[in-house]
């Protein structure tokens, strides 16, 4: 019998600063209303996904910094979603900035959870790779300040057994470390859930830049393949606040084939019908880690500080 997951993408445009939770959910909704007219029985929404991407300014006033948080998860302002969720019965992944009271102090994170279809949250994970600086960069714009904002995740990389497969989420810049996918591959997951909210001009050189799209298309596909797994990567689009964020949200196969793509940088849905078998071939031949994996004769990896000195001149 085939194991399948019908599967949506739910990319959102622009999130002006001035819009109020409730606008955003209002939109949240109606793209899961969209999905589950589809057939889809899991929807995949963006990081930072009830915001504008506020890294992009450098504020000072907590005050101010705390408005884009979350403390709770569903909170007065997302109840409605996981209400509407659990009636339609479709489970969703959600990313969001979280202000979380723990070992005596309040901590930052960049943070997603996974939702069954029951409407109950089984799964949380806070961004390890965090992009960007801790400081505002001179000559910018467009600041990209998520270690000013955020600490690193500190729940590691798990996975989780939930509607029919085994699941593991990451964050945005995460797509890009192969870490991130060979560290839930080790676990046997089988689909990844990945929000981002990516600009095309975060380093200000051209050339690099406008690989933007290229890039993150190459890191989704690159992860699925060589970890015979399913990938949904879903983006915030359009020009947000001045700032241009990629879409291409993407459904990717354990073949690092794209199933679905997003062709607009608007509020869309994509949707494909995951087959949760098809990674056995790829993990039975070229991928069977256990048989052709071989970490032993790696050789010492020496950890260094800072980049590796050029050799010197002869």
């Amino acid at each position: 019998m085939q194991r399948s997951i019908v599967t949506a993408a739910a990319q959102m445009g622009p999130i002006a600063r001035s819009d109020t939770r409730h606008q955003v959910v209002d939109r949240l909704i109606a793209l899961l209303h969209e999905a589950h007219k589809r057939g889809a029985e899991l929807v995949v929404f963006p990081e930072l996904t009830l915001t504008t991407f506020f890294p992009r300014w450098y504020l000072t006033d907590p005050s101010e910094i705390d408005v884009f948080f979350e403390s709770s998860m569903p909170g007065p302002d997302t109840q409605r979603l996981f209400d509407e969720a659990r009636r339609l019965g479709v489970g969703f992944y959600l990313g969001y900035a979280e202000l979380s009271e723990e070992d005596g102090g309040r901590h930052r994170f960049n943070t997603s959870v996974l939702v069954d279809r029951a409407g109950r949250l089984v799964g949380k994970y806070r961004k390890i790779h965090l992009p960007g600086y801790d400081a505002p960069q001179p000559g910018r714009d467009s600041q990209h300040l998520e270690k000013y904002y955020f600490e690193p995740g500190n729940l590691g990389f798990p996975v989780w057994r939930t509607m029919g497969a085994v699941m593991g989420m990451c964050i945005c810049n995460d797509r890009r470390w192969p870490e991130t996918y060979r560290v839930l591959a080790l676990q046997g997951v089988e689909m990844v859930l990945v929000g981002y909210n990516t600009p095309d001009d975060h380093t200000g050189n051209f050339d690099f830049d406008s690989l933007t799209g290229f890039h993150s298309q190459l890191s989704v596909q690159a992860g699925a393949y060589q970890n015979s797994i399913w990938v949904v990567a879903t983006a915030k689009a359009g020009l947000e606040e001045g700032s241009n964020l990629i879409g291409q949200s993407m459904i990717v196969a354990p073949s690092g084939q794209v199933v679905a793509m997003a062709t607009s940088t608007g509020d869309e849905v994509v949707t494909a019908r995951c087959d949760l078998d098809m990674a056995t071939l790829y993990r039975q031949t070229i991928f069977n880690l256990a048989r052709h994996r071989q970490p032993q004769h790696y050789g010492l990896i020496v950890e260094r500080k800072g980049p590796v000195p050029p050799p010197e001149d002869d």
